[in-house]
C-alpha cells in the first residue's frame, strides 16, 4: 500500500453527515459526545477510579448486561465458583469502562499518541506476508480494545477491510466508522454480502474477521468453546481459499492500570482443513488461547451462546 492510496469503495459503507444527526431525537448523542470527548483527555488513573465506583454497584444488581456475562462465565467456567467469576466480571467490566471512557483520545490525540501508547508484538509476521506479497485474514475476537488494531495498522500503511452491522443510532454509527477508518480502511456492511469484503482482501487490503459472533442454527455448526460447546461459522477455511489469504491470530488488550494498548500478532495458522466441524473449532481455539490468561479483557456482555443444540437460550431461562 502507498499514501497515494484510495480507499473509497462504492460498495462499502461509507456513512456522511446530514443535517437530520441534529434533530432533537439526537441530543442525547450529542449532549454524550460532549462529556465523553474531556473525559477522554483525564488521566487513566481518574478514569479507572471513577469506572471502579461505578461498576461495584452494578455488579450486586445480578441483571441485564451482568447477568449475561455471569451465564457465559458459568457456562464457559463451570469450575469456577461464583466468586471467582464475580471478580473476573468486575475486572472486565472496569476494563471496558476504563477502555470506553478514553476511546475519544484515539482520535483527539492522533496516530503518534496512538503509537507511543501501544505495545506492538509479532507485527513482523505481517510486515514479512505483506514483502512476500501474501495475502492476510486477521482472525481478531471481541476483546474490549477490538478497533485497536485496525486504527493502528492503517496508521502505519497497513489499512484494513472489514464487515460491520450498521448501528440503529444513526450519529453515533457515523462517529463509530469516522473513528474507524480515520487512517484509512474499508468497512462493508454485512447486509451486501461477503464478495466486496473478498474482493478487498484480495487486493492487499488486510481482512478484518471476527471469529466469535452467533449467526444462529442456519448458518453454524456446534464447536468446543472453552468447557461448553458453541455456534460457530464454519467459512473460515473457505474463505481462505477463495481469497488465497493466510490466517493470522491477532488479539487487541487494555492495560486499565497504565492506559497502555496491547497488541498480539500470531504467525500465521497452518492450512485450515475446509471441515466444517474442524474449521470452527481451530477458530474457538484462537479465542480460547488469546483469553484464557486476559479473560478479564473478552465481551463476556455479548450474547455468545445465544443458540444452543437443544434451542433453549439460556439468556432467556430464569433458572440461570
Amino acid at each position: 500500500m502507498t499514501d497515494k492510496r484510495d480507499d473509497f469503495d462504492p460498495k462499502a459503507y461509507n456513512p456522511e453527515f446530514q443535517w437530520s444527526f441534529l434533530a432533537p431525537k439526537y441530543w442525547g448523542t450529542w449532549l454524550a459526545v460532549v462529556i465523553a470527548l474531556p473525559l477522554a483527555l483525564l488521566p487513566n488513573a481518574f478514569r479507572r477510579k471513577l469506572v471502579s465506583v461505578l461498576i461495584k454497584g452494578q455488579i450486586k444488581k445480578k441483571r441485564g448486561t451482568v447477568r449475561r456475562a455471569m451465564i457465559n462465565l458459568k457456562l464457559c467456567f463451570p469450575d469456577w465458583s461464583e466468586a471467582q467469576r464475580l471478580a473476573v466480571l468486575e475486572q472486565n467490566l472496569i476494563t471496558a469502562g476504563t477502555f470506553l471512557s478514553g476511546f475519544a483520545a484515539v482520535t483527539l490525540k492522533g496516530k503518534q499518541w496512538l503509537d507511543n501508547n501501544t505495545d506492538v508484538k509479532g507485527i513482523e509476521h505481517i510486515r514479512k506476508l505483506e514483502a512476500n506479497g501474501k495475502k492476510a485474514i486477521l482472525l481478531v475476537p471481541h476483546s474490549w480494545a477490538i478497533d485497536i488494531p485496525a486504527i493502528l495498522l492503517a496508521s502505519k500503511g497497513l489499512p484494513v477491510s472489514a464487515m460491520a452491522n450498521s448501528q440503529k443510532n444513526l450519529v453515533l454509527d457515523w462517529l463509530m466508522h469516522k473513528q474507524r477508518v480515520q487512517h484509512g480502511g474499508r468497512v462493508y456492511d454485512r447486509s451486501g454480502g461477503i464478495k466486496p469484503f473478498i474482493k478487498s482482501v484480495k487486493d492487499g487490503y488486510l481482512g478484518y474477521y471476527l471469529p466469535d459472533q452467533d449467526h444462529g442454527p442456519e448458518q453454524s455448526v456446534f464447536a468446543d468453546f472453552f468447557a461448553t460447546e458453541k455456534a460457530t461459522l464454519p467459512a473460515l477455511g473457505k474463505l481462505a481459499k477463495v481469497s488465497r489469504a493466510k490466517i493470522v491470530p491477532v488479539f487487541a488488550s487494555f492495560d486499565a492500570e497504565t492506559g497502555r494498548y496491547e497488541v498480539d500478532i500470531r504467525e500465521p495458522m497452518d492450512a485450515l482443513s475446509g471441515d466444517d466441524e474442524g474449521d470452527a473449532r481451530a477458530m474457538n481455539q484462537v479465542v480460547e488461547m488469546f483469553v484464557t490468561p486476559k479473560p478479564e479483557q473478552y465481551m463476556w456482555i455479548l450474547k455468545l451462546l445465544k443458540t444452543r443444540r437443544d434451542g433453549k437460550e439460556p439468556y432467556k431461562q430464569e433458572n440461570w
